[in-house]
């Protein structure tokens, strides 16, 4: 009996303990966590404005308002017939350069290939009159047999039958094979034509005598008489290596052009005549104005990437800009002006149904909305909104935690318990 009654004492001490851990913990929560929500909102006003839809591309200047004037002459500069800021004209000259044994081995080679050029057309030429004559010669001849007798009768319609003879047809053969050497001929005289070109531009580049390849100004003028140019050292490209130096460079009006990659998703949207705005990243503090020129839809795919190259040219014509300098670009798409607008991050949606979040009377609500035009950032709202309606663009929640009389031991008063040493 004696056991029993110590065993229920010793319950009830456990009771009271575990009862007095209880009262403990909601004292706690209730001092300590008392919290609190409070919600916030991020807000804009809806707004009327101007709204531009446009897609983005980086690229590079692919030539500005300059040329080089080079040359592949070697020796010594003789004399110099102009100075930086001259105004000079197709074909004025630059420079003289007293060619040594190389420079002079290389103008006399140039120079015979373009006599050899020359006389090659002079050759297709004679060629092409003796292939005319026999072209007129032999259409004449199928001429007079179509009209004679045996071939056509006496209405002037043709006699088919007698068409259908070797005869005839050999005849109307031969001209035809005739006609056709003549008009192929006329490919060959473009061929040499083009050939001959060619040679005499390279016999300039090794003439003594350095002219303006076009109209300008002169501008980094970077040699001086009795400076010794030597082209041993070449300047090559995928497809041609050539010794040659830069003497100097001429700027003119014309307007620089831009090449710029879009992806196989916005090129649909680009077509020639665009405008766009052009920022360079050497020249940070100024935006250019362009227009889209020509459009690549065969594009190029590069680790398994496809791109699509555009041309844009630019309105205006500024000396800081130079070929292969980086560019950005901003092709415009539509614009539209005195329309209503919101962020885009404030639109949400439903289903097929796009809606905002405004608040009315310091209380949230939703508002339907038919959407028009997007920019970057911004999207048009053509109906459910009204200039000035505060549209919701994000929500913070924050949660406090308060207590009351922190100074005092929340023990207190608590069967003389203590906390602490």
């Amino acid at each position: 009996m004696k056991k029993f009654k110590n065993f229920i004492r010793g319950k009830k001490r456990v009771f009271i303990i575990l009862g007095i851990v209880l009262v403990i913990t909601i004292i706690v929560k209730l001092v300590f966590f008392n919290k609190s929500t409070k919600i916030q909102y991020q807000t804009t006003k809806v707004e009327k404005g101007t709204i531009v839809s446009s897609v983005s591309a980086s690229g590079q200047i692919l030539n500005a308002n300059t040329i080089s004037i080079n040359t592949q002459a070697s020796g010594t500069v003789k004399q110099i017939y102009v100075k930086d800021g001259d105004v000079v004209q197709n074909g004025d000259k630059i420079l003289e350069i007293s060619l040594d044994l190389k420079g002079t081995q290389k103008n006399s080679s140039a120079w015979s290939s373009y006599l050899s050029a020359k006389n090659t057309l002079d050759s297709a030429q004679v060629s092409n009159y003796t292939l005319q004559s026999d072209m007129f010669t032999k259409w004449e001849t199928f001429f007079n047999l179509a009209i004679n007798s045996t071939y056509q009768n006496s209405d002037g319609s043709p006699n088919y039958i007698n068409r259908a003879l070797p005869e005839f047809h050999i005849a109307e053969k031969n001209w035809l094979a005739a006609e056709a050497k003549y008009k192929n001929q006329q490919s060959v005289i473009s061929q040499a034509q083009a050939a001959l070109n060619s040679a005499w531009l390279a016999y300039q580049l090794t003439s003594p005598i350095v002219t303006a390849p076009m109209d300008g100004t002169l501008t980094n003028l970077v040699v001086v008489e009795g400076m010794v140019i030597n082209n041993d050292q070449s300047t090559s490209t995928s497809t041609t290596s050539t010794n040659q130096s830069q003497v100097a460079v001429i700027q003119n009006d014309n307007k620089p052009l831009a090449s710029f990659n879009l992806s196989e998703i916005d090129i649909p949207k680009i077509n020639p005549g665009q405008k766009a705005t052009i920022t360079l990243d050497s020249i940070s503090d100024k935006t250019f104005t362009g227009k889209v020129m020509t459009v690549d839809r065969i594009g190029t795919t590069s680790s398994g990437v496809t791109t699509y190259p555009v041309i844009i040219q630019l309105d205006t014509n500024v000396a800081q800009i130079l070929p292969n300098m980086a560019a950005s670009a901003n092709i415009i798409l539509d614009s539209k002006n005195d329309v209503l607008y919101v962020p885009s991050t404030a639109i949400q949606n439903s289903g097929n149904q796009n809606y905002v979040r405004i608040l009315k009377n310091n209380k949230e609500q939703q508002a339907n909305v038919e959407t028009g035009l997007t920019s970057d950032t911004e999207t048009e709202i053509t109906s459910g909104l009204k200039e000035g309606d505060v549209v919701i663009t994000n929500t913070i929640t924050n949660t406090t935690s308060t207590s009351t009389n922190k100074s005092s031991s929340p023990f207190s008063g608590i069967g003389g318990m203590r906390m602490g040493r």
